[in-house]
Order: C-alpha cells, then structure tokens, then sequence
C-alpha cells in the first residue's frame, strides 16, 4: 500500500537501469544467427529452436542462405533420402518425407521441417528438391466460364 501511495504522490524512487545489458538486440542479429556444424546434434536443434522465428538459424546450400525452421531430435536408424551437401557440416543432410534430416558431430540426427530461402519463400524441408517444379492449373470449361464471368 505504501510503494502505491509513493507512486500516486510522485515521490517513488527511480532507479535508472544501467545501459550494458539492457537489450537482446544484439543477439537477435541475422549475422550471429549461422549455424555452426562442429556440435552435437541436441546442440544444433537448441540452436535452430533458440532463433526460432526470429532471426532465424541459418547455413549456405548451394551458395544461397537457407533458415531453418522447426527442428527436433531423431532418435531412430537413419532414414531413407535424398543427399543435401550443407556448407561446414561433417557429412551431407538427407531430405526425407518428413524434412531434412541433419547430422551433430556426435552422428546423432536433427530433424528441420522447415526451410526459407532467400527470397523470402519457405517450403516445407521434404519438398527442397521439388521446390523448383511448378504445375500448370488446369480449368474446367465451367470454372474458365466462371473465371471469365468474374473478370
């Protein structure tokens, strides 16, 4: 009741925070974001979930920088995919039905369901090699009626 009375009448005391460490600014930075693949694998999914929206872990695949998004840890035999070589890690990826399975140093797996490219369009990580295959619409005779009725 009295630190309400004190705030009511003005006379609470301020204390000023101190400027160091005042913020996470700095640690939510793109550039500190890199994924660095000498760890363990419960290591790299901390770290992937840690940026986690925002900014967003990130690697080069290709040349081009690829987030990652939504990971978790595989506790299973190795499955079936295609290879993915990843710039800096010890042995490639595999993208499987279920994502994009990535290796710690310890050879334990890290499973990523999500991934963004650089142009800002994300894809589900099983659908990396078929990311660049479009598929033509094809209308009905009704639905192109309908479609012309509309414009």
């Amino acid at each position: 009741v009295e630190a309400v009375h004190l705030i009511a009448d003005g006379k609470a005391p301020r204390i000023p925070q101190p400027k160091e460490g005042a913020t996470y600014e700095g640690i939510q930075k793109k550039e500190n974001a890199e994924i660095s693949w000498d760890q363990p694998a419960a290591a790299l999914h901390n770290w992937i979930r840690g940026h986690d929206k925002v900014p967003g872990a990130w690697t080069k695949i290709n040349g081009q920088v690829v987030t990652f998004y939504g990971s978790s840890l595989l506790d299973a035999s190795v499955p079936a995919g295609q290879e993915l070589t990843i710039k800096g890690a010890s042995r490639p990826g595999l993208v499987t039905k279920n994502g994009l399975v990535v290796f710690g140093n310890d050879g334990k797996m890290v499973l990523v369901r999500n991934l963004q490219f650089e142009d800002g369009k994300m894809i589900p990580a099983s659908k990396y090699f078929s990311a660049d295959e479009t598929t033509a619409l094809e209308l009905t005779e009704e639905e192109k009626k309908m479609a012309e009725d509309i414009r």
